[in-house]
């Protein structure tokens, strides 16, 4: 039996947004956030001070250079034999990467000032992602390099400060084509920042608070705190989320140029997905009695466990995971890091009822972190989609050797505080998974994840799993994780000594937002004329199954702890089953479409993992003209477990969730109806056949009138906060017109800007930076960001023949 209790942490909070954040003037946090010029190309002389950028494009950070497009079907065209979806013979594969212009060599520079600096300071550079091989100069200098483009890393940079005070910031971004399997995007697409303290200070990262005792009492809170300097002593306070201190404590007892304090937190209030409840430590450094640095950590307090019997269990209760697999890329605005996007993608996952992240198969930003503590989400923090043995040719296994131990250290370092985070991956699907070199490196690895948090367990994504059965790869393992093979769940589970499975990735199984195929059936790898797939939610991909069938294991089987489906929301890059098609060029799996709108799919997920709402979604559509007299199958997504259909007020009869097959278990399904246009409608029924709730759709005329519906009303007046604005088209009598494809333009007025757009269609061309997008399946959303001045927003949609769309949004600072 093996017990990781943890609890809590962190949220590396140096959230600045203007120049910099002041910590009782103790140190200083230059966000680089304006002021960057921009260039792609070859450009070595950029690491001088005088250079001339005007020529240059004007960014703001963090950036994603290659969202823009065009998509290009030569971008990175890869001819290669995909083994984790089983095929032997090497074959072209158009739109692997999103066919965006991401490959080549960029320069960003930029300039700052440090105010009052002098020999007693200690400077450094932090970057939190830079899409890749990056390489930073300051003043003409090399600072430094790092290879990982979803690494955190920092550099000192005390020795290149300018005694001008000006100081000129360059770097040199390459990427190369073969290098990833998904759109990367491109640039610096998380945070830049500079922070200057004493050199008398609390190291970098140097904070790690645990909770390792917890009663319905009282808390012991854990916090070790690496330092630098001599006399020192050290005072932290804990409060509570209203800012009121709950206990405090101070130290001068070093060892090893680390704190350790301990301190009771009496009637703690526990972290979950249900009440992500946070504190926050005030660590204060005085040397001889005068502050010299000082830094806040939030953290929550919760216990976490892995038990052969019980499972996984959260603050002493068993539950499994109700988790989806997420790519680091924000759908129209690409990779760089909008914490509003990530908000809304948040609030939709928590309305179907998700209650955990994995992070696939890279390194999360900061600001989901954070978000996923405020908003209750489990976090499974994955660091590798390769190891030694490449994918592709020019992945991350060109590093591995070199760079793999300070890429974990740094994962741990940046994000351990994180209460959100309860297990560590090492990678995914790796091919080591085969041979004892592989079994050495998966456990050179996990003991490094050990070493640096003996709190959290160690997966890896699994696909091989009989060749890690074998080897004794996944028996090493804290968590053994499987990728699809449901049908080798019960061997692995005999022959794993750890008493537990975790489904890491399930499912795969592919559609198209509103797009629906006949006839009705099961069906692996099928693909259609117009490049879509069908969202009766029955095809799935060749390695993987059904969203059903994981459901039965989950439910059936105790030592199954959750699962993570992929995924979330589509992604650009990776369009099976049309890799080898043009124009697919973004995927297939989402629960919802790359711009967030929920497919069918969304609401079968729903009907079981949200306990709470009750869900009653009916499908398909029901504008079939051309179908008359022709069978068209009806599918009812519930959390009631019977219903009755009717047809323009007849009936249809009652269908009984029942386990004949594990479609009739999570599914109504009336296989039989026969289209005629005109009101389908659904009945919800109780234990004791009662009518409880009801839902219809309606044959539509042609459009008429333009729809326009925001997630949020009001806005930061921030220069990057977004509102996402559902754009749907209706007949004359009010009624969505489901399979409108009509042209629409877009004009923002006010203290806002149009952003981008996107309609969800796998097979679109269109920029989505562009004012003007074709609906699909009668939507889209478009992005409106704010000005930094506060007042008012329009937005207007128009469309030819079509009655203008209006709303109206708030900015406030």
């Amino acid at each position: 039996m093996t017990k990781y209790h943890l609890n809590s942490l962190l949220v590396f909070i140096f959230l600045i947004c203007g120049a910099f954040l002041s910590e009782a003037q103790t140190r200083e946090v230059i966000t680089l956030k304006k002021g960057w010029k921009f260039s792609k190309g070859n450009h070595p002389e950029a690491i001088t001070s005088n250079f001339n950028t005007s020529n240059w494009e004007t960014v703001t950070v963090p950036h994603d250079w290659a969202i823009k497009g065009p998509f290009d079907k030569e971008v990175d065209i890869q001819k290669v034999a995909i083994e984790q979806n089983g095929e032997k013979v090497a074959t072209e594969k158009t739109g692997r990467t999103g066919a965006l212009p991401y490959i080549g060599e960029a320069w960003y520079r930029n300039e700052f000032s440090i105010s009052n600096f002098n020999k007693d300071k200690k400077v450094l550079i932090l970057f939190e992602g830079a899409m890749s091989e990056p390489e930073v100069f300051l003043n003409g200098k090399k600072v430094g390099e790092w290879k990982y483009g979803y690494s955190y890393f920092y550099f000192d940079i005390t020795n290149y400060i300018n005694d001008t005070n000006i100081n000129t910031l360059a770097v040199k971004l390459t990427n190369v084509g073969l290098s990833s399997r998904w759109y990367p995007g491109a640039g610096l697409y998380r945070k830049v920042q500079v922070i200057v303290k004493d050199k008398s200070n609390i190291k970098h990262w140097g904070t790690f608070i645990t909770t390792p005792i917890i009663t319905k009492d009282l808390a012991k809170v854990n916090i070790k705190t690496k330092v630098s300097g001599e006399n020192l002593k050290l005072v932290t306070t804990i409060f509570n989320s209203e800012g009121k201190i709950i206990t405090s404590n101070e130290t001068d007892a070093l060892f090893n140029n680390e704190f350790e304090q301990n301190l009771a937190v009496k009637n703690p209030k526990l972290w979950s997905p249900e009440t992500p409840y946070l504190y926050t430590a005030v660590s204060k450094l005085y040397v001889n009695g005068k502050l010299t640095d000082e830094v806040s950590k939030r953290f929550g307090i919760r216990s976490i466990n892995y038990d052969q019997k019980t499972g996984f269990s959260l603050n002493g209760e068993v539950r499994k995971f109700k988790g989806v697999c997420l790519h680091h890329d924000l759908g129209p605005i690409g990779t760089a890091v909008n914490k509003s996007a990530l908000r809304r993608q948040l609030r939709i996952l928590k309305d179907m009822g998700c209650d955990a992240i994995r992070s696939s198969h890279n390194m999360p930003s900061i600001e989901q972190l954070e978000l996923c503590d405020e908003m209750g989400f489990m976090f499974l923090a994955e660091s590798f989609d390769e190891w030694a043995k490449p994918k592709v040719k020019n992945g991350y296994n060109r590093f591995f050797n070199e760079y793999a131990e300070k890429d974990v250290v740094n994962l741990v370092h940046a994000t351990r505080n994180h209460p959100s985070i309860v297990m560590w991956s090492s990678g995914n699907e790796v091919p080591d998974q085969w041979g004892t070199e592989g079994v050495k490196r998966a456990k050179w690895l996990q003991d490094i994840f050990h070493r640096e948090d003996p709190t959290r367990p160690v997966t890896v994504g699994m696909d091989q799993v009989k060749a890690t059965i074998e080897s004794g790869f996944g028996a090493l393992l804290d968590v053994p994780g499987l990728n699809y093979r449901v049908h080798l769940y019960e061997e692995a589970y005999e022959k794993f000594p750890q008493g537990f499975l975790l489904g890491s990735e399930t499912a795969s199984t592919v559609s198209s937002r509103g797009i629906y195929k006949f006839p009705v059936e099961k069906a692996s790898m099928k693909t259609y004329d117009d490049f879509q797939s069908s969202s009766y939610d029955l095809e799935y991909c060749s390695w993987s199954n059904l969203p059903d069938d994981d459901f039965v294991l989950q439910d059936d089987k105790p030592w199954v702890i959750g699962e993570f489906v992929w995924t979330g929301f589509d992604y650009l890059g990776e369009p099976t089953p049309y890799d080898e098609v043009w124009p697919s060029r973004s995927s297939y799996f989402g629960i919802n479409d790359l711009a967030g709108l929920p497919k069918d799919r969304y609401y079968l997920y729903r009907s079981r993992w949200n306990t709470t709402d009750e869900t009653l979604h009916l499908l398909p559509h029901w504008n079939w003209e051309g179908r008359e007299g022709e069978i068209t199958p009806v599918f009812v997504y519930t959390s009631y477990d019977s219903a009755e259909l009717f047809l323009n007020g007849k009936s249809l009869g009652i269908q009984k969730k029942t386990n004949h097959t594990p479609q009739n278990r999570y599914r109504l399904m009336w296989m039989d109806v026969k289209y005629e246009p005109g009101i389908l409608k659904v009945v919800a029924l109780d234990d004791d056949g009662n009518p409880v709730a009801e839902k219809e759709v309606k044959t539509a005329g042609k459009p008429h009138k333009i729809l326009l519906d925001s997630d949020v009303k009001t806005i930061k007046a921030n220069g990057e906060d977004l509102a996402y604005v559902t754009v749907s088209v209706v007949d004359k009598n009010g009624i969505p017109c489901p399979t409108a494809t009509n042209q629409l333009n877009f004009k923002v007025k006010g203290n806002g800007e149009f952003k981008a757009a996107c309609n969800g269609d796998a097979t679109s061309l269109e920029l989505f930076h562009l004012p003007t997008m074709k609906l699909f399946s009668g939507k889209l959303v478009v992005l409106v960001e704010s000005t930094e001045e506060a007042g008012e927003i329009e937005l207007k949609v128009t469309g030819k023949g079509l009655k203008t769309g209006k709303i109206s949004l708030k900015t406030v600072h």
